[in-house]
């Protein structure tokens, strides 16, 4: 063993071998290192990033109630009024990961409105997965009023006070529409589902299914606090003209 090292020692081949073996250890050490210092940062970075956004939807939720109490009130005693049934609906949708939700709303439609949309499935005017159509039968008068306005989806102040949904984010889908998507679909169930979000203020309705998945990953890839605050300041001119509801 000593004669080998001998060896070593005085072949200039070996010898640089060597070295250059301990650089590489040397440069991997390193390398090393520095991505765990840099998923050391993301992850801090992230989890400030979800407690800001946190902060922000508890902060507006609390505000929002205050201000919406009143019309909250009228809106339930005119769907009670409107036509009979609960004032509001609750219906299962998908969020963060595939977990599964209670989503609340203002009833604007008819108590019927599931059974009779085997009937209407044939009119469907939106592409994908997604059922829409404009004069659905199924809604109520005040529920025309109350989707035009968006006042139907204030009950979901109490989603995103428990969690399970945030101000912005790409719309919950229902169980069934997800069954059906594509591995490039799914992608949009990576963040927690939101009230408003970039396909709310790019037309709502009125924008083609391939192009709200676009929408919902294009926010997903540049979700900021920033991002957030700018969606909500246009969310109110599109709720105030009621760009694309129907």
């Amino acid at each position: 063993m000593r004669s080998m090292l001998l060896e070593t020692h005085t072949d200039p081949k070996a010898s640089q071998m060597l070295e250059i073996f301990a650089q590489r250890r040397f440069y991997s050490a390193r390398m090393q290192q520095r991505v765990r210092l840099t998923l050391l940062w993301w992850v801090v970075r992230t989890k400030i990033s979800q407690s800001l956004k946190r902060t922000l939807d508890i902060g507006i939720s609390v505000i929002a109630l205050l201000f919406a109490a009143p019309i909250m009130l009228l809106t339930a005693l005119a769907i009670k009024l409107d036509s009979p049934g609960p004032v509001f609906f609750r219906q299962t949708r998908v969020g963060k990961w595939g977990e599964t939700f209670d989503c609340y709303k203002f009833r604007s439609m008819h108590i019927d409105a599931e059974e009779r949309l085997k009937e209407l499935i044939a009119r469907n005017e939106a592409d994908g997965p997604v059922f829409k159509i404009k004069n659905d039968p199924r809604i109520t008068r005040v529920g025309r009023i109350i989707r035009k306005l968006s006042i139907d989806e204030l009950p979901q102040i109490f989603n995103v006070l428990k969690g399970e949904m945030s101000w912005v984010g790409p719309r919950p889908a229902i169980p069934r529409e997800v069954a059906q998507y594509t591995y490039e679909q799914v992608q949009r169930l990576q963040v927690i589902p939101g009230i408003t979000g970039l396909q709310q203020v790019s037309g709502r309705s009125n924008v083609d299914f391939k192009r709200w998945i676009e929408l919902d990953l294009q926010y997903i890839a540049e979700q900021s606090l920033w991002k957030d605050i700018q969606i909500l300041l246009k969310t109110i001119p599109a709720v105030l003209f009621s760009r694309g509801a129907y």
